[in-house]
Parts: structure tokens; sequence; C-alpha cells
């Protein structure tokens, strides 16, 4: 299936009503009773099937704290309880689970900054790679395991990472004068592939959601 948001028209980041609003309007622009005497009704009950199904799994997805059983080679990372039991890094983890990224992303900025340790940086790695921002999910990941390197999530998901970062091409490269980059030469392909692959490996227990 496509991606059940960009079939619907929204963000990963859009709240349930209005997945749910999108979700009425392409129904009704695409309700077969409309197109019953014309050439279009098979295009139009094959799209309608479409919708329907997206806006199943983006349900499933929210559900299941933003995993999806058809999204195979995914990973759910910053899911669960929070290790320290911090109360507002259990509510970024569910923020994160649900797909509301941006405001997993401002209350992790309201963190005052001598208090962003390890798993600050690990749940803003997730956060990262539901952006698709693979060089800065790295480099948070990277610096949580500095900070706790015997914490298997944060440590599974920089290793998952970087093995599909290598696998797409190489690998990240860090150049002192243009800071951090791509090493495949064509970047956007890279990315691209990335996205599919490993798209939203973070949220659940087994490790993230998220790219």
């Amino acid at each position: 299936m496509n991606d059940p948001y960009k079939v619907l028209g929204v963000s990963p980041d859009a709240s349930d009503d209005e997945i749910k609003k999108a979700y009425r309007q392409l129904a009704r622009k695409y309700h077969p009773d409309k197109y019953r005497d014309s050439d279009l009704a098979d295009l139009a009950s094959e799209k309608m099937k479409e919708v329907n199904a997206a806006y199943e799994e983006i349900k499933k997805m929210r559900e299941n704290g933003g995993s999806s059983s058809n999204r195979g080679g995914q990973y759910n990372y910053g899911g669960g309880t929070s290790a320290s039991g911090d109360p507002t890094y259990n509510e970024i983890r569910r923020l994160i689970n649900i797909g509301n990224i941006g405001q997993a992303e401002q209350k992790l900025y309201s963190v005052a900054e001598p208090d962003r340790g390890a798993e600050w940086n690990f749940l803003m790695g997730c956060v990262m790679l539901r952006r698709g921002n693979y060089m800065d999910a790295q480099r948070y990941f990277d610096i949580a395991c500095s900070l706790d390197p015997y914490n298997n999530e944060y440590r599974t998901a920089q290793n998952n990472l970087r093995n599909r970062a290598q696998g797409y091409g190489g690998g990240y490269r860090t150049n002192n004068n243009q800071g951090s980059g791509c090493a495949c030469s064509t970047c956007d392909i890279c990315s691209g592939l990335m996205c599919a692959d490993c798209c939203c490996e973070c949220m659940g227990g087994d490790l993230i959601s998220c790219c």
C-alpha cells in the first residue's frame, strides 16, 4: 500500500480530527453512488477502496503506537515507558507513538539544556528520524549512546540506522569543513531509499518505528 498519509493528503503530524475530516472529504468525492452510470465508476470504486484502506491503516498504526503490521522493514523506537520514569519523557514517547511529531519536538525543546541527557538525545533522534532527517537522527543517537553506552534501546536505534545508511550508499561521512553529509554521490536518491525502507522506526517496544 502507498503511504496512507499521502493517500489522505495529510501530514503524519495531523491530529485524529484532521485525519477524519480528510477521509470524509475523500469519501464524499469518490463515493461509488456518484459515478454509478459513469465510465469512471470502476476508477472511483478503486480509489474509494484505497482511501478506506489508508484510513483503516492509520487508525491501526495509532492504536498500536505508530507501528504497522504491513511495514515489515521498519523499526519502532521511542515507544514504551521512559527508563528514567520521567513523566515528561513518557508524554513525549506517547506523542511520538501517535505520530504527533511536532508537539513531541516542542516538548523536547522545552527541557532545560542542562537536563538534556541520554534519553533526551535518543528521543530527539527519534523525532529527526520520523522527519526524515537521517544525519541529525544518527548524531542524536550517537550522543545518547555515548552518554548511556549500556542502553540497548539507544544502541539498537544507532546500529540499525547506521546499517541502513551503509546499505544505501556507504554510510554517512563528516567533513570538518562542510559538516555532515551523505557519502552517497546521489544523496537525494539515497535519502529517498532510506525513507522508503527506514522511515519511522520510531515508536514501540522492539525498537523504533520510523524510517
